[in-house]
């Protein structure tokens, strides 16, 4: 098996890339493995919401070294899959290379929950959560 021949070269897109794209980028390098190679980027970043890290690391997945960087020509040219995390991601990306797969994961933005502390972390591990079983789905295909 060459890297070139199954590996899955994956870009995470959300609005912010602070939250919901973080987190699937955090989830498939850790349950993916070496069979893929994975990207998060935003519409226009803004950093990791510190929620994200936390909640996170609560599962033991550290995601304090990933970035927030901005869609750009080279790494839609370097994917093969294209994953949306938020409408505005889908309706707003920029050209993407037809030999990109696209698909759109529809998650609710954590880091726009208002309410108590405890309420904004409920909603950031309810949406990790459905992050998990949407990278596992990915996985087992």
């Amino acid at each position: 098996m060459t890297s070139e021949q199954k590996q899955k070269r994956v870009l995470f897109l959300c609005t912010g890339n602070s939250a919901r794209s973080q987190m699937a980028e955090g989830f498939l390098k850790d349950l993916g493995g070496n069979q893929y190679e994975v990207y998060s980027a935003g519409i226009a970043p803004v950093g990791i919401n510190p929620m994200a890290i936390m909640v996170m690391d609560e599962i033991g997945i550290d995601i304090s070294s990933q970035t927030s960087d901005a869609i750009n020509k080279e790494l839609l040219d370097k994917i093969n899959l294209l994953i949306t995390l938020c409408g505005d991601a889908r309706e707003n990306c920029p050209f993407v290379p037809v030999k990109v797969e696209k698909r759109h994961w529809p998650l609710e933005d954590p880091a726009r929950v208002e309410g108590s502390e405890e309420e904004i972390k409920a909603k950031f591990r309810e949406v990790r959560d459905q992050i998990k079983e949407y990278v596992q789905e990915l996985i087992s295909e």
